[in-house]
């Protein structure tokens, strides 16, 4: 403690002045009679406990001085304190960008009114379509303008008694309340859903989208904020999955298919983590000189029983939950510690095409880390990635950044499913690839349909001019090589006519190695299409 010393009068003017002058307010009042002894200029203006928009922070104590006992108390400014508090409160529970509600207060909202035993109201959940492509042609900060002007024609149909939440980067909660039945609620879900119909306007662009809709309704399909948001999710998928910008009312066939895809789900995470993951491969053929020139690795799930699973079944699922970037790394790790028996089968320069999701190719970490352990397989070059029109063509990093590293370690790509995707053959001057495969819809029976015939000269022609390899995928018969190699000067293709997938570390599911599977084409003249076989993919 500091000692008292005797004070002159010249210094204890001193030092009121500088308590006068403090930041923090000071007060002082008898505590026999309340009378105000001295109060300081910050507590003067201020007032203890705060003025106007300011807000004081108190603490108050008695002190006792030669027997006479008073009542101090110190006031400061938190004013700032408590803005940052605010404004921190309303980035947790508020959308900065539209200024909605959050998901947790969406949700609070929700479970007060199953609470207190509200009337009947409904959840719709409501998913922008394919909001992705808006972002990767209009850029993303014109996707940001957007998602304002959709939340504001939503908010546009809600009665005083709604509440409008955004969940999501594209998805948001819609409580209408109350309700006083079903007829009554149709009619307000298919008025807003017509609102998307609308074009939207930014930056000079007309923009047109659609929104898929699903809806539950509280207490029939649930009592609780999280059973009633799956509900709606579920039927908002089935939307999807049907046509794109509809409206479906939840039921409970929908629930069981929920279920169905989350055992898939859950069997599938199991299936990476155990390493379940497997890979198949199927030669290119240089048909011309008859050497294999190159092999697809083709992804393969192996279930609990030994079940091998087309990408077919689950492909669609692992994207959309973010799995591929795991599988796709097994994948490559097997063709790494496969690479003898690889070679062995197809020869030491067969090329290595692996398959990447177009969602994976605009992810430039993924990318990088996917070419950097590619190059230190030590043989780079005999990778090709083969990609979607979508990968090359959606404005995302892999045209600008992702390419130029693929090239520099020397690892090829591939257009794969070409003539499939939203793209024209004019798009092809607008991408830089190694090679061009034309996808098995316009091979099936090309002898026979001159439509495709054209198609595909149209394609070779281009390609060519563009110096991409081409490659016929899905041959079949004998007639679909034949008329290929007379009609056009390809010479490279891929098809169930030269091998079916094979495993090479289980021989006995292979189908062995080309030629010596591939029966004298004499003897396949005229044999049936092999279509309704085993798919690769």
């Amino acid at each position: 403690m500091g000692q008292a010393t005797e004070t002159a009068p010249a210094d204890a003017s001193i030092v009121v002045g500088i308590v006068d002058d403090l930041a923090i307010g000071l007060t002082i009042h008898d505590a026999s009679d309340g009378r105000l002894v001295y109060a300081n200029r910050t507590a003067m203006l201020a007032g203890v406990g705060g003025t106007g928009d300011r807000t004081f922070a108190s603490v108050e104590r008695a002190v006792e001085i030669g027997g006479c006992r008073y009542d101090v108390v110190t006031a400061i400014d938190v004013t700032e304190q408590r803005r940052l508090a605010e404004k921190l409160a309303d980035r947790a529970f508020f959308d900065e960008l539209t200024g909605l509600p959050k998901g947790e207060l969406i949700q609070q909202t929700v479970e007060d009114m199953v609470a207190r035993s509200a009337a009947p109201f409904a959840l719709s959940f409501i998913d922008v379509d394919n909001f992705k492509f808006v972002n990767d042609y209009y850029g993303h900060a014109a996707g940001d303008r957007l998602l304002k002007k959709i939340a504001e024609r939503i908010a546009e149909t809600a009665r005083p008694t709604d509440v409008l939440a955004r969940v999501g980067g594209d998805e948001f909660v819609f409580v209408t309340t109350p309700i006083a039945s079903l007829s009554d609620i149709a009619p307000e879900i298919e008025r807003l859903s017509a609102r998307f119909k609308d074009p939207f306007f930014i930056d000079g662009s007309e923009i047109f989208i659609s929104a898929s809709i699903g809806v539950s309704l509280f207490p029939l399909h649930g009592r609780s904020y999280e059973t009633l948001r799956a509900s709606a999710d579920s039927a908002m998928y089935r939307v999807k999955e049907i046509a794109k910008g509809g409206v479906k009312l939840f039921d409970a066939k929908l629930s069981e298919a929920a279920t169905a895809r989350m055992e898939v789900e859950q069997r599938l995470r199991g299936a990476i983590r155990d390493k379940r993951i497997c890979c198949a491969f199927q030669p290119k053929i240089d048909f011309r000189s008859d050497r294999i020139v190159g092999l697809e690795v083709l992804l393969r799930w192996r279930d609990e029983d030994g079940v091998n699973h087309l990408p077919g079944a689950f492909i669609t699922l692992a994207i959309e939950l973010g799995l591929m970037d795991s599988i796709t790394m097994i994948i490559l790790q097997q063709v790494i510690d496969q690479i003898d028996l690889i070679n062995d089968a197809f020869g030491p320069n067969a090329s290595i095409s692996l398959n990447v999701a177009a969602k994976q190719a605009g992810d430039l970490s993924f990318m990088i880390g996917l070419a950097e352990a590619i190059r230190d397989t030590g043989y780079p070059e005999r990778f090709i990635l083969e990609l979607t029109e979508e990968a090359f063509l959606s404005k995302g990093d892999f045209q600008s950044h992702v390419l130029p590293i693929l090239k520099e370690i020397g690892i090829g790509v591939s257009i794969d499913d070409f003539g499939v995707g939203y793209s024209s053959l004019s798009a092809l001057a607008e991408i830089t690839a190694d090679e061009l495969k034309v996808d098995r819809s316009f091979i099936t029976g090309i002898h026979n349909k001159p439509r495709n015939q054209s198609i595909l000269r149209m394609i070779e022609l281009l390609g060519t001019s563009l110096g991409m390899r081409i490659v016929v995928e899905g041959i079949e018969t004998f007639e679909e090589l034949a008329y290929i190699e007379a009609a056009t000067r390809i010479s490279c293709a891929q098809g169930y006519y030269f091998a079916k997938p094979m495993f090479l570390q289980e021989p006995n599911k292979g189908a062995g190695t080309y030629p010596a599977s591939r029966p004298a084409r004499a003897q396949r003249f005229g044999a049936p299409s092999r279509a309704a076989q085993d798919r690769r993919r």
